[in-house]
């Protein structure tokens, strides 16, 4: 809990810093803090690596640009025309998700076209003509927000959650299999509970044919040596 705390605390500094500075715009108040916000979302959830989250995030945020021109280049203004761009945005979204086979989240994509659409609607509505201009200056600074708030969260708390978890799956999965080891019987070699000493073994025949087994009869200890009387010696 305390690095959470102190990932959540640097993101705030550096997140006044970046707004403070003006470093993305004398404008760019309110996208700064979406960018940084989601950024350490992005950072502070562990689900699988940094690298996965950091490209499923960027393609989500490439496919809602490509969604914005799409809408100013070929598709009308209207419900149906931004029913479409949604459509096309999502879908091929999910396409990425399923071509890595998992191994970026299905949940960073979503992360990325939540961070350019919630930037960058209004600034569309006003002007749609002026997209090539406006849209590369809003999605950059959003990318540069989002890329301060996961440097500032992505190397504490979550990475040690995940490695921890990663151990113990393979841990339990380690016990599993030697489980099933020890447990499954080989082929052709019968099981025998070596604490059941009344237990028969079958022995293995060979003939013309297959083999076949004879079970023998139960184990018994061997006969124990008579006892013969001491015979005296006669006196000299």
């Amino acid at each position: 809990m305390k690095r959470y705390v102190l990932a959540g605390l640097v993101l705030a500094v550096l997140t006044t810093v970046v707004v403070g500075t003006s470093l993305l715009g004398a404008d760019g108040a309110p996208v700064v803090l979406l960018g940084a916000a989601l950024g350490g979302a992005l950072g502070l959830v562990p689900d699988g690596s940094v690298a996965a989250r950091a490209g499923g995030f960027l393609a989500g945020a490439l496919l809602a640009w490509i969604g914005y021109v799409l809408r100013a280049a070929a598709l009308p203004d209207s419900a149906a025309g931004r029913a479409v761009a949604a459509l096309v945005v999502l879908g091929i979204g999910v396409a990425v998700v399923a071509a890595t086979r998992g191994r970026i989240p299905a949940w960073t994509p979503l992360l990325g076209v939540a961070a350019v659409a919630g930037a960058y609607e209004r600034v569309y509505a006003a002007d749609p003509s002026a997209v090539a201009s406006t849209s590369v200056e809003t999605v950059t600074s959003v990318l540069l927000a989002a890329a301060v708030g996961l440097l500032a969260t992505a190397f504490l708390a979550p990475a040690a959650a995940r490695d921890e978890t990663q151990t113990e799956g393979r841990s339990a999965t380690s016990r599993v299999a030697h489980t099933d080891d020890t447990a499954t019987p080989v082929r052709g070699v019968p099981v025998v509970d070596p604490r059941d000493e009344s237990a028969s073994v079958a022995h293995p025949v060979f003939t013309s044919g297959a083999p076949t087994t004879v079970p023998a009869g139960p184990r018994t200890a061997p006969p124990a040596a008579p006892h013969l009387p001491s015979h005296p010696q006669p006196e000299a």
